[in-house]
């Protein structure tokens, strides 16, 4: 059907584009005379498909406008539910509650957003008056009324009362800390509307402050994974950061925040909650001493922790149950910030009363779109965030794939920035509600180390596990080898372990300090070399048999911090990239330097070592990462060096 076709791609386009929706916001339709399509709960707009939108009978849907309802407000909003719902012809999705607004326009097509440019004029105090005079009769306004049956019986009576009065349709319905509604025959149509109330809009209002980047400060690091532990109740949140100039002018002291300190519109409610907690301390202990005392004061007056706070000098911060659901908030809350900028073009802002408030909060449709944005938890790492080094590629990728599907955020640590930002951006795909970031990162620097402990911090808030996996292997014997590449392999495998630990065990501890039940897990990836010599290859297997002696010592250290350390011993992965590279793979290595006797190709060499596993297989990702999570979930084991070796190295 065409016009299907045309609704999806007008839903798309501006779906796609956040100066009309944010967190999918908004709802579309198409009707016909008997049947009227609208985009149903839970679908988004920017990737809306057909099957996204529910089909209702437009006969049915009239008796909504006919009928008499309950005085009471509960009894009458589920009377109108349930109804609406016996309109439906697809029982398997749940139609917009705006959909009658949707069918008292007689136009084809109904398109109703929040952009921010009107809600700037919307959420302002001038907002009635500055509509008359900006759009005359085109408009119609429509004062702040309780979504549901309430507000679609006054829509319905003000569209009825413009009919009478100016003999033609309606084209735009504006509706006070809301929205916009504009219905047109065509799609071309639609969006020309839209293009002259936004041009309106733009041409009166005076600019606003810029979204210049401003650089997080290297402090976050000592003060975000300890509120994050503030926040974290049963299970860890996930923080994200963020700064501009808009946020720092709104975050320079407690009367700008006031400017945003109420909500506008239901959107922010539904996302950001109704309150929000503002800190403006300069000293460290002092910021972490008022933080823990206003959250703590916060859960105690509404039942729940805050999903935003504003910390001059820091920015904007978001706390969700997943990264997905902290991008919301701070897109969100920023265009509240917008929309406050905006405003003050038409009187100053205007935000909602407490009455208002409360009938969101506690109204049944925007609980279920709250239920329908959190997700769903499953995995066995869910929300917590892990640094994988040397995970671009090879053994490292394989591991992050395996925990990113547990429910983890992964921050892939790589040199190889190319390869990395592609790892980084196929691991999100594959994810749910969590996410994945590359930071490049040199292991063996301790700058660089700084440098990615800031990064997760400021993406995911803290940091729960640290995977030191990034190594190398030169194989060769005495004669072979230099001081040079001896240096280097023991650096990468064995000092930078230090570091890491050295950087990991900081942010764990603070962490631990706010959460007295709290656990965090430093793990290296050492090797079967690191239990047993291996001939011809002392570099690597003195590194890692350092590795697990560095191990048990952090572990006797950090475990009044309650931080686990161990580590991981796997066999030969073969099929990767460190065994079977055709140019410098360890089989290529090891048969150049003789160190499988009697070896005249690669396949002796590989047919060497399968003959010397039990279990006749090699030791992949998969099974390392099911050691790494038994190492996490527990609580009794440190100082450990678990072989997953398939039976090649046995503990005595």
């Amino acid at each position: 059907m065409k016009e299907i076709e045309q609704l999806i791609e007008i839903s798309r386009k501006y779906g796609c584009d956040n100066r009309y929706v944010i967190a999918g916001g908004g709802n579309t339709s198409y009707k016909n005379d008997e049947k009227l399509w609208v985009k149903a709960s839970g679908s988004s707009l920017a990737t809306i498909t057909e099957d996204g939108f529910a089909i209702l009978d437009r006969k049915l849907l009239n008796i909504i406008s006919e009928k008499t309802y309950s005085n009471d407000t509960v009894r009458r909003e589920e009377e109108v539910k349930n109804d609406l719902a016996a309109a439906c012809l697809t029982k398997d999705r749940r139609p917009s509650v705006e959909t009658s607004m949707h069918n008292a326009l007689k136009s084809r097509f109904v398109i109703h957003l929040h952009p921010t440019a009107v809600n700037g004029l919307m959420c302002s105090q001038n907002a009635e008056t500055e509509t008359s005079r900006l759009f005359g009769d085109e408009a119609i306004y429509i004062p702040y009324t309780d979504p549901g049956y309430t507000l679609f019986k006054e829509v319905e009576n003000r569209i009825r009362a413009y009919r009478d009065k100016f003999r033609k349709e309606p084209t735009i319905l504006l509706l006070q800390n809301h929205g916009i509604f504009v219905g047109a025959d065509t799609t071309a149509e639609v969006e020309a509307i839209y293009g002259r109330v936004i041009g309106t809009i733009e041409q009166a209002t005076a600019s606003p402050q810029t979204e210049e980047h401003v650089e997080i400060p290297a402090y976050v690091s000592e003060i975000i994974p300890a509120i994050r532990m503030m926040l974290s109740e049963k299970e860890p949140k996930t923080l994200k950061i963020r700064n501009n100039r808009r946020i720092e002018s709104f975050a320079a002291s407690g009367e700008a925040f006031s400017k945003i300190s109420i909500p506008f519109s239901p959107d922010i409610i539904v996302y950001c909650k109704s309150k929000y907690i503002y800190l403006d301390y300069s000293d460290k202990e002092e910021l972490l001493t008022a933080a823990e005392k206003a959250i703590k004061s916060y859960v105690a007056q509404n039942g729940y922790t805050p999903k935003v706070l504003l910390i001059k000098g820091i920015g904007l911060i978001a706390a969700g149950d997943h990264a997905a659901g902290c991008d919301i908030i701070l897109d969100v809350y920023e265009d509240m910030m917008k929309i406050a900028d905006i405003a003050q073009s038409f009187g100053g802002e205007h935000p909602m009363t407490q009455a208002q408030i409360d009938f969101i909060d506690n109204w049944e449709v925007e609980n279920y779109r709250r239920k329908v944005s959190a997700g769903n938890r499953s995995g066995r790492v869910e929300n917590k965030t892990i640094i994988v080094t040397g995970a671009a590629q090879g053994f490292g990728e394989g591991i992050a794939r395996c925990l990113i599907k547990e429910g983890a955020n992964i921050v892939v640590a790589d040199l190889n920035e190319t390869v990395g930002q592609a790892t980084a951006a196929s691991l999100s795909q594959s994810a749910k509600n969590n996410q994945a970031i590359f930071v490049a990162t040199n292991v063996a620097d301790t700058a660089s180390l700084q440098h990615l402990i800031h990064e997760t911090v400021c993406h995911f808030g803290g940091l729960d596990v640290f995977v030191s996996n990034a190594g190398v292997l030169r194989a060769g014997g005495l004669e072979e080898m230099t001081p040079e590449t001896f240096e280097f392999v023991t650096k990468i495998n064995y000092n930078a372990y230090f570091y890491c630990a050295q950087a990991a065990s900081r942010i764990m501890k603070l962490q631990n300090k706010y959460a007295p039940e709290n656990y965090g897990d430093i793990i290296q990836i050492n090797s079967k070399s690191g239990l047993r010599g291996s001939k011809a290859n002392f570099a690597y297997a003195g590194g890692k048999f350092g590795g697990v002696g560095l191990t048990q010592s952090f572990a006797l250290e950090l475990a009044p911090f309650r931080i686990k350390v161990n580590s991981i011993c796997p066999g030969n992965f073969y099929e990767g990239p460190l065994w079977s590279n055709p140019e410098n793979g360890l089989f290529l290595q090891y048969l150049k330097a003789d160190k499988v006797p009697g070896a005249k190709t690669i396949e002796d060499v590989r047919k060497f070592y399968m003959d010397q596993v039990p279990m006749r297989k090699g030791t992949g990702p998969e099974d390392v990462t099911k050691a790494i999570l038994y190492l996490i979930e527990q609580t009794c084991e440190t100082g450990q060096a678990v072989p997953v070796t398939g039976g090649q190295v046995m503990l005595n």
